[in-house]
């Protein structure tokens, strides 16, 4: 992403500006395929009218191009550049209740609320990752759900590093409560010693029921 042009990385976020919408959120969602753990979404709303963006956001790209170290060093980077930045989940438990791609939806949803305070109202329009992850229940907000998002736009991508961040954090404070499973290294997703963990010790209440390597066991 570092070779790309700033109307490359900022293509989609124009092209909001262009209809007249300022705060526009870029959203993004970590964790979908993990055993274990919350899905986690970050939504992010960056200053388009900083020149100096996206060399101040250099490095910023899609979360899982980044190494953990270089995750960790641009969080607060984007935190301190943007508008407003705001993380959420939705926990195991709701998974198993609604379904991964709803729990998804549910901690998107979350994230943007979450950026209410700081812009004393909601955003005027959204950046989705996932072409498919459109949010139905946010309908009277504009908002452009696309494939790879978080490889064509600096907000998505910004918001896909903030949420991996913090979901990072979130399996290893599980790792705490459950040290059998790994998680502080495979931070809940289907490893070799995971699985085996698994069946020599069954679930633990952080996993996932309704995923089939976890119900096989039940």
């Amino acid at each position: 992403m570092e070779n790309q042009t700033t109307v490359d990385l900022l293509q989609h976020e124009f092209g909001w500006l262009a209809e007249g919408y300022v705060l526009i959120a870029g959203v993004d969602e970590v964790g979908r395929g993990a055993f274990a753990g919350p899905v986690s979404a970050g939504a992010v709303v960056l200053p388009l009218d900083r020149e100096s963006l996206v060399e101040d956001l250099a490095g910023v790209r899609d979360s899982k191009a980044c190494t953990a170290l270089q995750r960790q060093r641009l969080e607060p980077v984007i935190q301190e550049v943007a508008i407003a930045w705001a993380v959420a989940d939705a926990s195991a438990t709701e998974i198993d209740q609604y379904g991964i791609v709803s729990a998804a939806r549910i901690a998107m949803m979350r994230a943007i609320e979450g950026l209410r305070p700081q812009l004393a109202g909601w955003p005027e329009a959204l950046l989705i990752d996932g072409h498919y992850m459109a949010l139905p229940l946010l309908g009277m907000i504009p908002q452009k759900a696309m494939k790879k998002g978080d490889q064509r736009s600096l907000s998505i991508s910004a918001a896909s590093i903030l949420a991996k961040v913090h979901r990072d954090r979130l399996m290893v404070e599980l790792a705490e409560q459950y040290p059998d499973y790994g998680f502080e290294f495979n931070k809940g997703y289907g490893t070799k010693h995971h699985r085996n963990q698994l069946n020599a010790l069954g679930p633990c209440s952080a996993h996932r029921r309704c995923f089939a390597p976890i119900a096989s066991l039940l």
